[in-house]
């Protein structure tokens, strides 16, 4: 068996090509894919070969962790029926390149314990489950709090915002681009030059921005928290004595766990969670390249959908 799969073979150099995938095993599933989504974070990195030193970096690879599509075939001991529309974060199925993430493909052959079942209903906004499970491991945790301050409107921004509100909070969001804070569902989103706000007890930076640590920490109240939420290509660094007065505290968030994929699809299969309007771009998977350099430069798009339909 093969499936058409983009592969970064370089930095910025996509391909669209037949990879060989593995014979099924007895607890796996072959999925059908429908969509996949373009990360603006990590896979922004990768394509123009800027990614700290990473686990299974190196290239040719095949990237992608938000996949969409139907179970074609199960496996004796699969725990997924065919037919079952689910959500793929990634897979390791391909040997002829790097599988990092391994998800932009035309099919996949996965573990079935890899394919989360979701409502049918949510079609390609089922690719979004990736960055609202990223979302709810940065502010739901056990012992975390829910963000009053949150750096940057993006899809990552929204969604956490969304959380917030869900989880009763009232956040503000700050966004430089006028263009981008339309679209608030709740809360608050406002140009950071006209906020004088310095008590925050916690700011949540989903901008990757290195050089607003000093900023943040100063928009603190005492024993406030700044949660980087964000993924950071440059070293970070903050002058000690404002942190020291505030006693501040920085967290990292880390990748989501396998039970916060399972508590967002939850959400939104309910309806407690709209995923709505974070998909503004669709493009043909064929047009790859195109859809990739949209995704990355047009700072209309929030989220870019390759549809992988008309490939099988």
């Amino acid at each position: 068996m093969h499936a058409q799969a983009i592969v970064f073979q370089n930095p910025q150099s996509l391909h669209l090509r037949a990879l060989a995938l593995p014979e099924l095993g007895a607890a796996d599933v072959e999925v059908e894919v429908e969509y996949t989504g373009i990360s603006t974070g990590t896979e922004r990195l990768l394509w123009n070969g800027t990614m700290p030193a990473f686990p299974g970096m190196g290239y040719p690879l095949v990237p992608g962790y938000e996949t969409v599509g139907r179970v074609v075939r199960a496996g004796d001991d699969a725990s997924l029926k065919v037919g079952t529309r689910v959500f793929v974060p990634g897979s390791q199925c391909f040997t002829d390149a790097r599988n990092l993430f391994g998800g932009s493909a035309s099919r996949l052959v996965v573990p079935a314990t890899r394919a989360m079942a979701m409502e049918a209903s949510l079609g390609e906004r089922g690719v979004l489950f990736a960055l609202a499970a990223t979302a709810y491991h940065a502010t739901s945790a056990a012992g975390t709090q829910q963000p009053d301050l949150i750096i940057g409107h993006g899809v990552l921004g929204r969604m956490i915002a969304r959380l917030a509100v869900v989880a009763g909070a009232q956040p503000v969001v700050w966004e430089t681009n006028p263009e981008r804070r339309s679209g608030a569902q709740g809360y608050e989103v406002i140009d950071p030059a006209t906020d004088t706000r310095r008590n925050y007890r916690c700011i949540c930076d989903v901008s990757g921005a290195a050089g607003l640590l000093d900023e943040l920490i100063g928009r603190l109240a005492p024993g406030g928290e700044v949660v980087l939420a964000g993924f950071y290509e440059a070293p970070l660094s903050f002058v000690f004595p404002p942190a020291f007065m505030r006693e501040a505290r920085i967290r990292v968030a880390a990748q989501w766990a396998p039970q916060d994929l399972v508590d967002v699809i939850a959400l939104a299969g309910s309806g407690r969670l709209s995923l709505d309007g974070l998909v503004t771009h669709q493009s043909a998977a064929t047009q790859a390249d195109a859809a990739y350099r949209t995704a990355f430069d047009d700072a209309d798009c929030l989220k870019m959908v390759l549809d992988w339909r008309q490939t099988q």
